[in-house]
């Protein structure tokens, strides 16, 4: 639609624009210099950043291709965050630059053609390159905030288009426009823009996970505006506003709106300042300077704008009457799946066989859960997670032989399932059975049973310390204090909800400003350094009967405290990955030279979870599970071979350097074979 494709029509037009006048420059320098023969040189630098940016733009697309659902959104969420950072630096510099950069282009072009071809296909290259790659990536950012590649592509090509004839225009000195002008109106528009964009990337990295707040709406409209009325689209194809937005959506928009559009606006009052003193041999080489007959041109009788803003308002005009007789349709004909709660999969016919792409645009009035699946066994083949109304989002899903159906689950509502097709002639697919908190009840009431047994026998080890400190035994407390760590490394996957105890039990001196010496600094790591570092036990004294009573305090507190079925999933990655980044690094080290045996501890931890785990896994992938015990005896093996007969264990600072790459390595490699387990066990309302 015509909403879609205005957007990338000013950027098309303003960049096309800024390319087209550093082209125009070069050409007629060369051309007034008696160079003609170097106008090859020219186009091939402009030729190459040309398929420098459309390469780019394919990149952009293919690796967003061959994400996950979330990365996908955390993908373009990042993306349209540089996109902004790009289109913002872009208007600035445009505004402070337009009086004076075609000079600046005709130094260059001097200063090149006395150093040969090679440096003015470079200097081209350049100047042109930068502005493609820009409008490459806002491009990309646009067309996934639209949900299609038809109206931007559209918009941006009439930019273009346009920004090409007035670029000849003016070398031809037929036209006369006031460049100043015209991108400072264009450059106030887009910053308008840009920050609707914004507010897209960051519902994108709310549902990529990356970002929190993902479910804490500002408003929600959607029960009172229609997603497809005109008015509706209009704004948010423009300015990426929805009836439905987050807390962090409208603080992101409403900020950069206020502070990057009360600088351009300071700026453009100082730069039209300074006019007490004309300088015309400033003027852009673009405008040339007043012939003899210039005096006897009247002055115009209509404001200079009119020309710019018909140029930008007519193409786009035209650009959206082209978009919408494509009815919205991807040019590429990607099928475009209708679901909501009403209608669920409206649209949708048997696929062929292989890779495909479905667009899905959720034309209710709630946000929804969408599934690709099979609705005899319910498996999931691909998802799109929270499809706010009125947008439209990709799904990328290999088709085999079998059966297919959308399942629609709006928030708050029931789950509906289109009716099923049925393909043939196809390989055999991978789909993933989802799961459920049904599902994950068992494990999680083990697991919970097994944490609190276990925080019974870390509240008998602590007392023991605390013991021994008291008692001045610092000997027998540097040996007690072992087991008692051990014990707390273990019971990895509750961390998440021992919440601010984790801190006080197991806290680190990172973030604190006191370093070792900082009052935050207690628990196991605090007496771990006065142990090791001559400190005495009435100094100590305080810091094991605070680690006790916390203890005490997390063992009474544990049973109260709710524990996301969802977690137990996440942390068969998360132990081990904080053991490669903390305990291998050295950084979770304060002078016992232990970070081997908490490592083991966590090897057992995540072992422990596993087990529990095991049957969910192997009816989804048993090959998982199989690589994963591979996987893991290695790496223990390479653990306990530092671990000495009388107790000891290998610092890791005196690893050889042919161990230590050893073990880091088949760590690296356990935690790549346990990277599919949070996705196989993800709890989908599909189920």
């Amino acid at each position: 639609m015509w909403d879609d494709a205005f957007p990338s029509f000013l950027i098309g037009l303003r960049e096309g624009l800024e390319a087209g006048l550093i082209v125009s420059v070069l050409v007629a320098t060369l051309v007034r210099s008696g160079e003609r023969a170097r106008l090859p040189h020219v186009w091939t630098g402009v030729a190459a950043a040309i398929g420098l940016s459309m390469s780019f733009g394919a990149i952009l697309t293919f690796s967003a291709a061959n994400l996950s659902g979330t990365g996908q959104e955390a993908f373009g969420g990042t993306l349209s965050l540089i996109a902004v950072v790009f289109v913002t630096a872009m208007v600035f510099w445009m505004r402070r630059s337009a009086r004076s950069f075609a000079g600046e282009i005709k130094e260059k072009v001097t200063a090149a053609l006395g150093m040969g071809a090679g440096v003015l296909i470079v200097t081209s290259f350049l100047a042109v390159g930068r502005e493609g790659l820009e409008t490459a990536l806002f491009l990309w950012t646009t067309a996934q905030a639209a949900g299609s590649s038809s109206g931007p592509l559209t918009g941006a090509a009439a930019g273009l288009l346009i920004a090409a004839a007035l670029c000849w225009g003016l070398y031809r000195r037929a036209l006369h426009i006031n460049l100043t002008r015209f991108f400072t109106i264009t450059g106030a528009v887009l910053i308008v823009i840009a920050a609707g964009v914004l507010g897209y990337g960051m519902r994108d990295l709310q549902e990529g996970g990356v970002l929190p707040g993902g479910t804490a709406y500002a408003f929600d409209l959607s029960a009172h505006l229609d997603p497809g009325s005109w008015y509706v689209t209009v704004v948010q194809g423009t300015l990426n506003l929805t009836p439905q937005m987050t807390w962090l959506q409208i603080a992101a928009y409403g900020a950069y709106l206020a502070v990057v559009m009360t600088l351009f606006v300071r700026g453009v009052r100082s730069t039209a300042s300074p006019q007490p003193q004309p300088q015309p041999q400033q003027q852009p080489t673009t405008q040339p300077a007043p012939t003899k007959s210039a005096p006897a041109n009247p002055a115009p009788r209509i404001p200079r704008w009119t020309l710019p803003a018909a140029l930008v308002c007519l193409p786009a005009l035209v650009a959206g009457i082209a978009v919408a007789v494509s009815d919205g349709k991807p040019a590429s004909g990607t099928p475009v799946i209708e679901v909501s709660a009403a209608d669920c999969g409206k649209g949708f016919t048997a696929p062929k066989p292989g890779r495909q792409t479905f667009q899905v645009r959720n034309s209710g009035s709630r946000t929804s859960e969408i599934y690709l699946i099979d609705p005899v066994s319910n498996a999931v083949y691909g998802e799109v997670e929270g499809i706010a109304p009125g947008t439209t989002r990709a799904l990328i899903a290999t088709v085999g032989t079998g059966s297919y159906a959308w399942r629609c689950v709006p928030s708050g509502g029931k789950a509906v399932t289109s009716a099923a097709v049925t393909v043939s002639g196809g390989g055999s697919t991978k789909a993933v059975l989802p799961v459920s908190e049904k599902d994950l009840a068992a494990p999680l009431a083990a697991y919970r049973k097994y944490v609190d047994q276990g925080l019974a026998d870390l509240l008998a080890r602590t007392r023991t310390l605390q013991r021994d400190i008291d008692a001045k035994k610092l000997g027998k407390a540097r040996t007690d204090w072992l087991p008692a760590h051990e014990q707390y490394a273990s019971l990895g996957a509750a961390y998440g909800t021992f919440g601010d105890w984790d801190a006080k039990i197991n806290g680190r001196t990172a973030g604190l400003a006191g370093g070792v010496d900082d009052p935050a600094f207690t628990g196991f790591h605090r007496i771990e350094y006065g142990l090791w570092h001559g400190e005495s036990a009435a100094a100590l004294a305080p810091y094991a009967k605070r680690l006790s009573s916390d203890v005490a305090a997390l063992r009474e507190d544990f049973p109260k405290e709710d524990f996301d079925p969802g977690d137990l999933p996440l942390r068969t990655h998360e132990i081990l990955e904080n053991t490669l980044h903390r305990e291998l690094s050295g950084s979770a080290d304060y002078g016992s030279g232990t970070e081997l045996a908490t490592t083991e501890a966590n090897l057992d931890g995540t072992r422990e979870l596993l087990s529990l785990l095991r049957p969910l896994i192997d009816k989804r992938d048993a090959e998982v599970t199989s690589d994963v015990d591979t996987w893991m005896r290695r790496t223990e093996r390479l653990v306990l071979a530092q671990h000495g007969r009388d107790g000891s264990w290998t610092p890791l600072g005196k690893l050889s350097t042919v161990d230590r790459q050893r073990l880091d390595g088949s760590l690296g490699q356990l935690l790549e074979e346990l990277a599919p387990i949070p996705d196989l066990l993800e709890i989908r309302k599909a189920a």
